[in-house]
């Protein structure tokens, strides 16, 4: 008895270790998703979720003012600012000037574009550009840099979805669309069930298994065929099928095998003396 009763008890505690395991794995991406809409738009593209809490590097690339910026100063003709512009800053490690090479040159150094020319990035992404010749062109001097970032979360996401034009309309139309394309499928659904369930008729079980099959069909497969055909149909009967009702019964057609299936294996599990 007592060996019975300590087989049973791990077998339980194996059944419930298993379904923790699952119900956390399941839940790891909604995790990430959730974490991922209250970070940074650039941190976002930059680094996974997983790596939130940690500073973001990241290789950009930049163009410095054109000759039209330049100043005199020391008898040298200069270009400063900020790489960064009026946008977030961040630290810089290195920079260089080609595609190849975005690192060549520490922040803070004097890196030797020829000619004399030099170029300084700072670590705050201030720079300075140094010529003894007067700079000419409509086009400045292409920069690359690896740029860090802290972690910033952030509600701008939210904002984004939520106040954004015209999101009062989709929100009733979410509404419009979900509802009855909820109702109807299970309305027609519990009938289903009720018979497949407690009703002895020949095919029952073919029907029941063709039930189950439809189960299988991807979405992606059958989306737009059905909707070809209901737009046959439409269109043979002279009525319009791009509208609510098109919907709602295209959404019946695919959750009707689905809701079968649930609602027929709970009522079968009822007493037959409730029904």
């Amino acid at each position: 008895m007592a060996a019975s009763t300590g087989k049973s008890f791990a077998s339980r505690f194996g059944v419930h270790i298993a379904v923790l395991v699952f119900v956390v794995i399941w839940t790891i991406p909604t995790l990430g998703i959730l974490v991922s809409s209250l970070r940074d738009k650039d941190q976002i593209i930059a680094s996974g979720w997983w790596n939130s809490f940690a500073s973001s590097s990241q290789t950009e690339a930049g163009r410095l003012p054109a000759a039209s910026a330049q100043t005199q100063k020391d008898g040298k003709y200069v270009i400063e600012g900020n790489v960064f512009g009026d946008g977030a800053k961040r630290d810089i490690s290195a920079f260089g000037v080609k595609a190849a090479a975005p690192t060549q040159y520490k922040a803070g150094t004097a890196a030797d574009l020829g000619d004399g020319v030099t170029l300084q990035v700072n670590a705050d992404g201030s720079f300075v550009l140094a010529s003894p010749k007067a700079f000419e062109g409509d086009r400045g001097q292409r920069v690359y840099y690896a740029s860090s970032a802290p972690p910033k979360f952030t509600t701008e996401n939210y904002d984004a979805v939520l106040f954004s034009e015209g999101i009062g309309r989709s929100f009733m139309n979410s509404l419009t669309v979900t509802i009855p394309a909820t109702i109807i499928p299970i309305l027609i659904a519990a009938f289903a069930a009720y018979a497949l369930a407690w009703m002895r008729f020949p095919g029952r079980a073919l029907l029941i298994a063709v039930i189950i099959g439809l189960l299988v069909v991807p979405l992606q497969m059958s989306l737009i065929p059905l909707l070809k055909l209901y737009n046959g149909v439409g269109t043979f009967f002279g009525v319009p099928s791009k509208t609510y009702l098109g919907i709602w019964l295209a959404h019946t057609g695919f959750g009707l095998p689905f809701a079968i299936y649930l609602l027929r294996s709970y009522i079968a599990g009822l007493p037959r003396e409730i029904m």
